[in-house]
């Protein structure tokens, strides 16, 4: 058969000996990002989307198939894949490669749902995890999808067709075959992020995953996909352009290299937000009266500009509003992600908070990206006092990493919105040693909601 080089090349690095004996720092990352995913997950059970995709879920019964987070319900791997992917992006709070490239944790779910319905260990998943990370990080810096009006999602289901490839042991062949089969048809439309924001921003990744999970048992069972998906006539080369993928075996692990994030918020609205809280020390919030924020391009067009931004409507564009995230915390006194509860979107001193800020791109700090995520900001006190702080990279960045303590910790918080706080203590006893454990898919049997 003919054979896109650049599928082959995603398929070479999967079949690798890289991932079945990884270094002890690449084991504890992927530990600290399934804490932070499945944390994310279990507070958001309740959530509008999360009903949603669970109900679907569970119209199928499989004996010999994953659970969906928090019941006992087992469905096809693939229907688990996007139940348990929607509970885990929902809030938003999970690690990113910042700038357009997505959020390679969304590759966790997958894999937990493959190994529940095939019993593969935690060794073998976590393998499979950080191998997703780093096919995540080539795709992001050879295709830029996002640039080009398409959603970086397609990420997700290539990466998750890969390392499902890994974790299943498939062939080289079958490997080709679900990686093309990714691609070719999950090229979905950068829409899903502009304008007033739907429930489907935050499923869009789950609904990848599950592509992905399916286009690898596609070619498990035998079927095949083309055979130049990406430099072939009529392939995403033509369409998005291809700046070429780096792999090698001895690159670092791109899982050291994604950024978590401190607060369950978009990740650009961290730093700016930590610099608020910072300035507004010792201020009444009524004697602010305007508030200037510079930002880089990226954070200016995604969650800076846009009459939305001002008056969000919905969860999904209020997570993605910097005006109203700056306003609600400084209002707050202090972060909590309650401030994406639908009533506080028409609080009146919210509003009337936001509407003194302003955001400006400053061309200076779009340069300094993707080096750190800078911003810089100015408040004006009533009496004529300004103050002004900045801030390169927030806490959670790679350069500012969150401890492990910092990491259970919002991990207890989340979690016990729906857990005891016993199970809460074994869940998280469990997942750091789940590389020790026969069956990864154990921990779904601790995230049971009662």
């Amino acid at each position: 058969m003919t054979v896109d080089n650049f599928v082959k090349q995603i398929a070479d690095h999967g079949r690798s000996r890289r991932w079945q004996s990884l270094p002890a720092p690449v084991v504890h990352e992927c530990k600290r990002r399934i804490i932070d995913t499945l944390g994310c997950a279990i507070a958001a059970f309740d959530a509008e989307p999360s009903r949603i995709a669970r109900d679907l879920g569970t119209r199928v019964w499989a004996r010999e198939g994953a659970r969906i987070l928090g019941t006992d319900q087992r469905t096809l791997p693939e229907l688990a894949t996007f139940a348990n992917g929607v509970m885990a992006r929902y809030l938003d709070g999970n690690d990113v490669f910042p700038g357009g490239g997505g959020h390679p944790s969304d590759v966790i779910a997958p894999m937990l749902a493959l190994a529940d319905t095939f019993g593969c260990g935690g060794s073998a998943a976590i393998g499979a995890i950080a191998l997703g990370y780093d096919v995540h990080y080539a795709l992001f810096h050879a295709l830029r999808v996002f640039d080009k009006g398409f959603d970086h999602p397609f990420y997700t289901a290539i990466s998750s067709a890969a390392a499902a490839a890994y974790l299943l042991a498939l062939n080289e062949p079958q490997t080709i075959h679900a990686i093309s089969l990714a691609i070719t048809p999950n090229l979905a439309l950068g829409a899903t992020r502009r304008g007033n924001l739907s429930m489907w921003k935050g499923c869009a990744s789950a609904n990848a995953a599950r592509n992905g999970v399916f286009a690898a048992l596609l070619a498990r069972a035998g079927m095949t996909g083309p055979e130049r998906p990406v430099e072939g006539g009529l392939g995403l080369g033509e369409l998005v352009g291809n700046r070429g993928l780096a792999f090698a075996d001895d690159q670092p692990f791109r899982i050291l290299q994604a950024d978590m994030k401190f607060f369950v918020t978009e990740f650009h609205s961290i730093a700016p937000l930590m610099v608020a809280l910072e300035l507004s020390k010792g201020v009444a919030t009524d004697h602010i009266e305007t508030i200037e924020i510079s930002t880089y391009r990226f954070a200016y067009e995604e969650i800076g500009s846009g009459a939305e931004k001002w008056r969000p409507t919905s969860r999904e564009t209020a997570d993605h509003s910097l005006p109203y995230i700056v306003a609600a915390v400084l209002v707050n006194g202090g972060f909590s992600d309650a401030i994406f509860d639908p009533a506080r979107f028409t609080d009146p001193a919210i509003l009337r908070l936001a509407d003194k800020i302003t955001i400006k791109e400053d061309r200076e700090l779009t340069r300094q990206v993707p080096h750190c995520f800078p911003c810089h900001m100015q408040m004006h006190v009533a009496g004529g006092l300004v103050k002004s702080a900045a801030m390169a990279v927030p806490r959670g960045h790679h350069d500012d990493p969150m401890s492990d303590g910092e990491v259970n910790a919002k991990f207890r918080q989340l979690a016990s919105r729906k857990l005891p706080p016993q199970r809460v203590e074994c869940a998280l006893d469990f997942i750091w040693t789940i590389d020790a454990s026969p069956s990864a898919g154990d921990v779904f049997d601790l995230l049971r909601i009662d």
